[in-house]
């Protein structure tokens, strides 16, 4: 399977199980509290798949900052929570950032 199937199955596992986590409420709902865990355990897997062939501090960059921007996205959309500009200016820079690790990187397969 491709390395970067992996680390995308990694990213939307967190990103599911995060948003998991918030419905949880603190680990008091039994079904989200599961699914959190699932997801967490699964995106790890996945994650330890991609560290055979890449470098921590690459697949740790894009994973985190992948995840970050699309649990914002999942945040504005199931829980209407809102972004400042600021906020969205920051994640700019870290889409901006995974771009560039991405296209430039000699650190990261392509």
């Amino acid at each position: 399977m491709n390395i970067y199937l992996y680390l995308t199955a990694a990213i939307v596992l967190e990103v599911i199980a995060t948003s998991f986590l918030k419905a949880s409420e603190g680990f008091t709902n039994l079904w989200p509290s599961l699914a959190t865990a699932l997801g967490y355990a699964g995106s790890f897997y996945c994650l330890s798949l991609t560290l055979k062939v890449m470098p921590v501090g690459i697949v740790y960059a894009l994973w985190s900052g992948a995840g970050i921007v699309l649990t914002a996205i999942v945040a504005w959309i199931v829980f209407k929570q809102r972004l400042d500009a600021a906020a969205i200016g920051g994640m700019a820079l870290i889409v901006s950032g995974v771009i560039v690790i991405n296209v430039f990187s000699k650190s990261s397969p392509h």
